[in-house]
């Protein structure tokens, strides 16, 4: 009888243990699931700034957007990417944080929607590893993974919801050549 309680004992701290495993694993493993899509329209002729190899919408295409960003941590994984934030660059309108244009040397970011946070991260530093270097950036904007296709978004898609969108002074401090600039595996963190 001794013998079947201490099992028992046993079997229910395994349980718990197990229990909490999957609870905690539940936590770290929040999900970013799609909110919707839009369709993909047609630029206007001369409408669509490819500049920096930026993607056009394209008529019947389906678009898929997000109101979430995958959970932040200390080492956030993304996707870099590159952007002007120069009046008649390809990112479109002025800065969400602040109605201004920023030049190309200016380390400035444009975050997902999710990351974003309703404007929590306005003019807010945050720190980029990438490319065996690091690099810090001021947030300016929000990189719209909810809208796109339009005029206020130069007719490009909606970003995806992992997104740090960056001016070439945040690619150059990381040290990528100017040839290699696009997107970029990285990790990014509250400064």
């Amino acid at each position: 009888m001794k013998k079947q309680v201490l099992f028992s004992v046993f079997e229910f701290i395994i349980f718990l243990c197990f229990h909490f495993l999957f609870i905690s694993l539940g936590i770290e493993a929040q999900t970013c699931d799609p909110s919707g899509t839009i369709p993909g329209t047609t630029p206007p002729p001369g409408q669509c700034n490819q500049d920096n190899n930026a993607d056009c919408c394209v008529e019947g295409e389906v678009y898929t957007t997000y109101s979430c960003s995958p959970p932040v941590s200390d080492n956030t994984p993304a996707t870099l990417t590159i952007n002007s934030f120069q009046e008649g660059g390809d990112g479109g309108g002025a800065s969400k944080c602040d109605n201004q244009y920023h030049s190309d040397d200016e380390p400035v970011v444009a975050l997902s929607t999710g990351w974003f946070s309703q404007s929590s991260r306005c003019n807010k530093f945050i720190n980029i590893n990438g490319n065996g270097k690091s690099a810090r950036a001021l947030v300016v904007d929000e990189c719209d993974s909810q809208e796109g296709c339009n005029d206020e978004h130069a007719y490009q898609p909606p970003c995806r919801n992992n997104i740090v969108d960056a001016s070439k002074a945040v690619w150059t401090a990381l040290g990528v050549p100017e040839s290699e600039q696009g997107e970029l595996d990285i990790t990014w963190s509250d400064a």
